[in-house]
C-alpha cells in the first residue's frame, strides 16, 4: 500500500521463511490473526509513512502480508539464510524500490517478532528523528538492572559499585535496547553497513515492549499482554453512551461455513456462548437488532431463538441502518456495528464505533475503531457482549 507523505519515508519489515525457534513464526498466531499483520497494521495506521514493505523469501509470507496491505519485495534465497543480516535484506529492498521509485529519505525498521508497539510510536519516532536531525534511531526500554559478568571465575560489577549500592530510582539511566523500531538514512546504511550509526538518537518505549518473541513461551506472554491492552483499549473505544447495537450474521454469528446435505440444504453451526452474550445484553435494556445480506430463513430463525430484531435478504446495509436508527429515534454516536466483510464497509465507517472480528477482511480491519481477538463464530459476539456490558457496569 502506498501513502503520500513528505518527505519519502519507508518502513521495511524484513521476515523470512526459515525461523528456527518457532517453525513459520511470523505468521503464528497471535491474538487471532498472523504475527506480522500487527506489525503491517502498525506501520499502515502511521501517519507518517509513505509505504509499508515486506521483504521476505517465502510466498505463504508473501501472500498473506499482500492480503494485509502491505507490499512486498521478494528477496533471493542466499539473503534468508540463517546466517544472514538485517542489514543485508535492508539494503536488498531500498536498491529494489529505487530502480523503480523514488529516492527514499528514511527507513523505518520494524521486527514483526516485537510487535508491542503502536502506531503512535513509529510517528513519534519519527518526530525524535527528525528534531534530532538524526543520522540512525534505535528504540529503547529503562533498565535499572544491576549487571555483572564473570571473569576468570570471579564476579565483577558491571555497571554500579556494591559497596554502595544505589536505590533503583537514584540509579545512573540505562536502556535496553527492545528491537522494535529503528530509524536510519539509506546512505548512512550504505557507508556503514549498519542500521545504526552517525548521530544515534533513542526512543524510549515502556517495559512491555521488549518482549521479543524466540519460543513458544514468549508467544504466549504476548498473547496475554495483547488480550489484557485490547480489552482496555477497546472499552475506551466504545460509545460513552451506547444506544443501540447491530450485527452482521454471517461470519459473525457464524465462523462463515455454511453445511450443505444432499438435497442442497444449507444449515450453519452457532456458539451457544454468543446466544447467552446476547440474553445477557437484553437484559440491559439495549436494542439488539441484525442485517444480513443472506437469504437462507436460518438467519430469521435463530434471530427469533435469540429474541432479537432482524432484517435479511438487504443488498443496501448502510440505507438499513440509517432507517433503523431513524425508526428507533438514536443517534449514530450511541450505536455499534459488527461486521466482517467487504459488505459491511459502509456500516462500519458511518457509525460512532465500528467493530469487526478478528478474521475479518483486511480491508474492513483498517477502517474499523475495533477489531476482535475472536474469529466470527468462535465468540465474537460474546466478546462484543461482555465489553459493552463491563461499560454499562463500570460507567
Amino acid at each position: 500500500m502506498t501513502k503520500t507523505s513528505e518527505p519519502n519515508i519507508v518502513v521495511i519489515i524484513p521476515a523470512r521463511g526459515g525461523s528456527k525457534g518457532i517453525p513459520r513464526k511470523n505468521i503464528q498466531l497471535l491474538a487471532g490473526i498472523p504475527l506480522i499483520a500487527h506489525t503491517i497494521g502498525q506501520a499502515l495506521a502511521s501517519k507518517s509513512v509513505s509505504r509499508v514493505i515486506v521483504s521476505t523469501d517465502d510466498a505463504e509470507i508473501a501472500a498473506i502480508s499482500g492480503q494485509y496491505g502491505a507490499e512486498i519485495v521478494l528477496r533471493p534465497v542466499h539473503l534468508a539464510a540463517d546466517d544472514s543480516t538485517s542489514e543485508e535484506a535492508l539494503l536488498h529492498a531500498i536498491d529494489t524500490l529505487e530502480k523503480s521509485g523514488p529516492t527514499i529519505d528514511m527507513v523505518v525498521f520494524l521486527q514483526c517478532t516485537a510487535p508491542i508497539r503502536s502506531a503512535d510510536d513509529i510517528d513519534n519516532a519519527i518526530d525524535l528523528f527528525k528534531e534530532n536531525e538524526a543520522d540512525s534511531l534505535l528504540s529503547g526500554v529503562p533498565s535499572h538492572l544491576f549487571l555483572w559478568q564473570v571473569k576468570n571465575g570471579e564476579a565483577i560489577a558491571e555497571n554500579h559499585n556494591y559497596l554502595k549500592r544505589k536505590r533503583r530510582q537514584d540509579m545512573q539511566n540505562q536502556y535496553v535496547e527492545n528491537g522494535s523500531i529503528y530509524i536510519f538514512r539509506p546512505q548512512m546504511l550504505r557507508e556503514t553497513g549498519n542500521r545504526l550509526g552517525g548521530k544515534i538518537v533513542l526512543y524510549q518505549m515502556d517495559e512491555q515492549s521488549a518482549l521479543d518473541i524466540d519460543s513458544l513461551h514468549d508467544l504466549a506472554r504476548c498473547e496475554l499482554v495483547f488480550a489484557e491492552k485490547q480489552n482496555k483499549d477497546n472499552s475506551d473505544k466504545l460509545p460513552a453512551d451506547i444506544e443501540l447495537v447491530v450485527f452482521d450474521f454471517d461470519g459473525v454469528f457464524t465462523d462463515n461455513m455454511v453445511i450443505v446435505d444432499q438435497d442442497g440444504k444449507e444449515s450453519i453451526v452457532a456458539s451457544r456462548g454468543d446466544g447467552m452474550g446476547i440474553s445477557i445484553l437484553k437484559e440491559s435494556g439495549l436494542p439488539v437488532y441484525v442485517i444480513s445480506k443472506e437469504q437462507n430463513k436460518v438467519v430469521s430463525a435463530r434471530c427469533k431463538k435469540l429474541g432479537i430484531g432482524c432484517y435479511q435478504c438487504v443488498d443496501d446495509k448502510e440505507s438499513a441502518l440509517s432507517q433503523l436508527i431513524k425508526d428507533l429515534d438514536v443517534s449514530l454516536s450511541g450505536t455499534i456495528y459488527v461486521g466482517n466483510d467487504i459488505n459491511d464497509l459502509d456500516c462500519v465507517a458511518m457509525v460512532e464505533c465500528g467493530i469487526v472480528v478478528a478474521d475479518a477482511h483486511s480491508s474492513l480491519k483498517q477502517s474499523a475503531d475495533i477489531v476482535l481477538k475472536n474469529n466470527g463464530g468462535k465468540g465474537a459476539v460474546r466478546e462484543v457482549c461482555d465489553m459493552i456490558i463491563n461499560k454499562i457496569n463500570n460507567g
